[in-house]
Order: structure tokens, then C-alpha cells, then sequence
């Protein structure tokens, strides 16, 4: 047993289970409603989320590990933060489009600038027509001004979703640097697969030219993970 796992609670129950609430479905341990972090009623708004969530639980083994459960930590985010915060959420969010990943392009090496353009820019005409709005690209590391329109209009988008989905793209949005990939998530147009190599694109190709290395492996796994996980969650409620 590692010293790290030692540092979390120990499993302090035996069964886990989904119970209908007045306005969804809620986790018991051992017959107890499970609560937030923050101590408040944890009310999921599927069955579905709601029985990956118990599965999370039922997978502990003998300490509790939270890093393990990212269906509960999204939907604790949800209670805790967003649901109370969700015009600040979508603000923070929103103002990704200001400097999205799949605005900034490199003029050399070509090969690199030609995948960029082929992957990256059909997502950004999607994106501008599908929410009415137009994000330029740029090359090089100089900052280029959105339209203040488009950006208005993305923090538009984003205040009329629900507190769910909302927590959803805000994680989606963090871990591939782009609003757009979030969005595409949400809307169906791309996987998670796929989000993930549009949102690796430059590091993917550094690693095919000069080769690898396990930090630079183990961090894109990890924000690969994350994608899929908040990914998920959206599936999860519908």
C-alpha cells in the first residue's frame, strides 16, 4: 500500500446505491444520501449520470480516492460552484474565444502550418457559422483583437445553458485551450477522440519529429483523460 493512497479516508461504507429524488436520483452509502463537498444535497439529473456516479463509489477499494471518481467532482462542481456562479462560469469561459487554441497558427514549418490549417480551420468555420460569428486566425505569438460581436455572442451562447452542461464546457474549454473544440463537443460535430487530437496537434507533431518523453506523455494523457471524462458527463445527460 503506497503512503500516497494512505493520505485519503479509508471506505467507510458497504453499499452504494441510486434512490429517485422529488427532481432526480440521488446516491445513498449505506442507506445515507450522499452530499456535496460542500454539504449540499447531491441531486444528479439522470439516472444514467447518476448510476456511473454509484459506480464510482462501488469501485473504491479500501481508501476513498476522489481523483478517481471525475463524474462525482464534475457534478460536485456543478452543486457547489456553478449552479451559484453560472453568469461568472460562462464569462470565464467564453473569454477562451478571445485567444482560442485554433486562432493561433505557425507560418513554419510548413508541414506543421499545412496540418493546422487542414484540422483546425474547418472547426472554426463551423464554429462561426453555427453560432453566428467570426473568429480570425492569426500567425505567429502577436495577439490578435477578436470582434467584440463574436465574443459577446459566444458569452450568449454559453449563459443559456444549463448549470450541467455549462460545468461540462467550462472543464472542456480549460483542458484543450478552446472554446470551439468544447462547443464542438457539446454540439455532436466532434468525439472526444477527436477533440483530443485537434487539442494535441502541435505537441503530436513536435513528438513525431524529435521523439517523446514520459513527462510530455503522461501530461497529454492526463488532459486527454480529462477531455473524455467531462466528455462523458455530457453523455450522461442527455
Amino acid at each position: 500500500m503506497s503512503t500516497a493512497t494512505t493520505n485519503f479516508p479509508r471506505r467507510f461504507y458497504r453499499q452504494v446505491d441510486v434512490a429517485p429524488a422529488e427532481q432526480g436520483w440521488q446516491i445513498t452509502l449505506d442507506g445515507k444520501f450522499l452530499r456535496s463537498p460542500a454539504k449540499a444535497e447531491l441531486i444528479l439529473p439522470t439516472e444514467q449520470l447518476a448510476a456511473a456516479v454509484r459506480a464510482e463509489w462501488d469501485a473504491q477499494q479500501e481508501h476513498v480516492v476522489p481523483h478517481t471518481m471525475p463524474l462525482m467532482q464534475l457534478a460536485s462542481t456543478t452543486i457547489d460552484r456553478v449552479a451559484h456562479n453560472r453568469d461568472r462560469v460562462a464569462a470565464e469561459a467564453a473569454g477562451y474565444a478571445g485567444s482560442d487554441l485554433l486562432c493561433y497558427r505557425v507560418d513554419h514549418p510548413e508541414e506543421l502550418a499545412e496540418r493546422q490549417t487542414q484540422i483546425w480551420q474547418p472547426l472554426l468555420d463551423w464554429a462561426n457559422h453555427r453560432f453566428d460569428t467570426a473568429l480570425q486566425p492569426t500567425t505567429g505569438i502577436i495577439a490578435i483583437a477578436q470582434s467584440p460581436a463574436s465574443l459577446a455572442q459566444y458569452e450568449r451562447v454559453l449563459r443559456a445553458l444549463g448549470p450541467w452542461q455549462l460545468t461540462a464546457v467550462a472543464s472542456l474549454t480549460g483542458s484543450t485551450g478552446s472554446l470551439v473544440l468544447a462547443l464542438a463537443i457539446l454540439e455532436r460535430h466532434l468525439t472526444s477522440e477527436q477533440a483530443v487530437q485537434a487539442a494535441q496537434l502541435d505537441e503530436l507533431f513536435q513528438a513525431e519529429r524529435w521523439g517523446d518523453d514520459t513527462e510530455a506523455v503522461q501530461r497529454r494523457q492526463t488532459l486527454a483523460a480529462d477531455i473524455a471524462d467531462a466528455a462523458r458527463f455530457l453523455a450522461l445527460l442527455a
